[in-house]
């Protein structure tokens, strides 16, 4: 490829076209997308947050679980405390010692009445965890399969379009070390300042693409002749006469083509 100081100005001027419409070309293959990409990585992220909730809630019930058996032991330790304490009292010598014991059986009862208060209160809580579980697994198999159908939606867009946008992308490249540094700030900055991402536009019906004002007749003529970069006053966009960007998107078209 030529050297960019080679280039007159209406050579530039078809680069710098050129370069608009393939960038176009590939905001539009972008666009087809759409927020998908996103959306996939929301779910995915979703799922995610969804999975592990599922799996520590299941460590929660067998926790939970393992307490309720602690505190069953803890009922027969109890239990047999109070047999032992109840047969002590046959053979005490006195009131005392009889009394003694009776407050250790007593001790003993209330740590059975809080203990079995304890895993009532657990199963409860398990109880109310499966709920969550059940609701869980259930919200997390409707966002599996949103998330499938639109990784499935987003595979078909990519399997049609990556070649395509690679190869576009590549000539992109190719075309942006025709334009010197310069002007390709100018355009890189109008294009990422604008929402349809159009930085070059040509002369329609007298005024700039896209734009209701008027190009002064003079400022017309100025373009078609390209001698110089012109830009519009009012949107800093930079001008082609009609007949050149008619002539590009042609030539562009048959790139195009290929795929």
């Amino acid at each position: 490829m030529a050297a960019t100081k080679e280039l007159n100005v209406e050579d530039k001027l078809r680069a710098i076209y050129d370069l608009q419409l393939i960038d176009s070309r590939i905001d539009e293959i972008r666009n087809v997308r759409g927020e998908l990409p996103l959306e996939v990585e929301d779910l995915e992220d979703e799922v995610a947050g969804l999975s592990t909730r599922s799996e520590k809630l299941k460590n929660d019930l067998e926790t939970i679980e393992d307490l309720i058996k602690v505190k069953k032991n803890a009922i027969d330790e109890h239990k047999e405390a109070i047999k032992r304490y109840a047969k002590q009292q046959e053979t005490v010598r006195n009131n005392r010692e009889f009394n003694s014991l009776t407050k250790e059986v007593e001790f003993q009862e209330l740590e059975i009445q809080l203990a079995e208060k304890q895993i009532k209160e657990m199963k409860a809580s398990i109880e109310h965890k499966k709920a969550i579980i059940a609701e869980s697994k259930e919200r997390l198999e409707t966002k599996s399969n949103h998330l499938k159908h639109k990784k499935s939606e987003l595979d078909a867009i990519m399997s049609e379009t990556a070649k395509e946008e690679a190869f576009l992308s590549e000539k992109s490249s190719e075309y942006q070390a025709l334009i010197e540094e310069r002007l390709l700030a100018a355009y890189n900055r109008i294009r990422s300042s604008v929402r349809n991402g159009l930085a070059v536009v040509s002369i329609e019906r007298g005024a700039s693409a896209g734009s209701f004002f008027t190009i002064p007749p003079q400022t017309q003529v100025e373009i078609a002749a390209r001698k110089k970069i012109i830009t519009d006053e009012h949107s800093g966009r930079i001008l082609v006469d009609s007949v050149l960007a008619e002539e590009e998107k042609e030539k562009m078209e048959k790139l195009f083509a290929k795929f």
